[in-house]
C-alpha cells in the first residue's frame, strides 16, 4: 500500500512518515525543500520524495502524484511567522486538499481512497451542532477576522464535509482534531473522541503531535478503525489531559 503524505517535514508530518514507515508502508512525500527532511527519511528506500510546492503542480503531476496511492494524509500548516500566517498562499490547506481531491476523481480505481486531514479543536464539526459558548464564538469570529490560518483550517474541513461528503464512491475522509500540541519523545495514552471534551479557547486540552501521528497511522491502515471514524471530525487528547 502506498500512502500520500502532505507537509512530511513538518513537526507532525515527520512524525508521521515515520509511524507509517513502521508500519511497512510505501510513501510518496511532498516536501518545499528535501533538505529539511532528517537523513533516515530522505534516504528510506520506502520513500520516494517529490520536491515542489504542492500548489505549484500542475493538474496533470497532480494526478500522478495520486495515482496508486491508497491514502493521502496531509499535515500541511502555516509556518507561525508573520508571512507564514498572513502571507500567500492564504488557502493552503484548503486549496491542497480541494486538489488533490480533484486529481482523485480524475483517475480510475476500484476503490475510494482514505484522505486524513490535520484540524484542529478549535474548528467546530457543524454536521454535528457540537455546543460552543457565546465567550468562545465571540473569540473565533475574531481568530476569523485576524488569523488567516484558522478560516483556512475551517474551509478545508469544511469541504471535505460538504463538498465530498458522506458516501463519495472515490473519496472517504477524516478529519483529526488534535488541542493545544505538544511535543513528546514517544506515543502516550490517547483518548479519541466524537467532539470536544472541553473548550478549546478558554480550557485547552494538550495532544502530543506524536500521538496525532500514530492515531493518523493507524486510520490509514487499519481498515477497522477507518470504519470507526469516516466521514467524522475525531478529537484527540493525551489522557492525562483529562478533564
Amino acid at each position: 500500500m502506498t500512502t500520500l503524505i502532505l507537509g512530511a517535514s513538518g513537526a507532525t508530518g515527520q512524525l508521521l512518515t515515520r509511524q507509517l514507515l513502521q508500519r511497512g508502508q510505501d510513501l510518496k512525500i511532498v516536501v518545499r525543500s528535501l533538505d529539511g527532511l532528517p537523513e533516515d527519511i530522505r534516504n528510506h528506500q520506502k520513500v520516494s520524495a517529490i520536491q515542489a510546492s504542492v500548489l505549484d503542480l500542475s493538474d496533470a503531476e497532480m494526478i500522478d502524484l495520486v495515482r496508486g496511492c491508497h491514502a493521502v494524509a496531509s499535515c500541511l500548516g502555516h509556518n507561525l511567522t508573520f508571512r507564514g500566517m498572513f502571507g500567500k498562499p492564504r488557502r493552503l490547506v484548503t486549496d491542497a486538499t480541494r486538489r488533490i481531491c480533484d486529481a482523485i476523481r480524475s483517475t480510475e480505481r476500484d476503490t475510494p481512497v482514505k484522505f486524513v486531514l490535520m484540524n484542529t479543536t478549535g474548528n467546530s464539526n457543524r454536521d454535528l451542532n457540537e455546543p460552543v459558548s457565546m465567550a468562545q464564538k465571540c473569540v473565533i469570529g475574531l481568530l476569523r477576522l485576524l488569523l488567516p490560518p484558522h478560516v483556512d483550517n475551517e474551509k478545508a474541513a469544511d469541504y471535505l464535509r460538504g463538498e465530498i461528503g458522506q458516501g463519495h464512491q472515490l473519496i472517504e475522509w477524516a478529519a483529526v482534531r488534535p488541542d493545544n500540541l505538544s511535543d513528546e519523545n514517544k506515543v502516550s495514552t490517547y483518548e479519541i473522541h466524537a467532539s470536544p471534551q472541553r473548550s478549546a479557547i478558554f480550557d485547552a486540552g494538550t495532544t502530543s503531535r506524536i500521538n496525532v501521528a500514530d492515531f493518523m497511522a493507524r486510520l490509514v491502515s487499519d481498515d477497522e478503525l477507518w470504519k470507526n471514524w469516516n466521514g467524522q471530525m475525531p478529537v484527540i487528547y493525551n489522557a492525562t489531559q483529562r478533564k
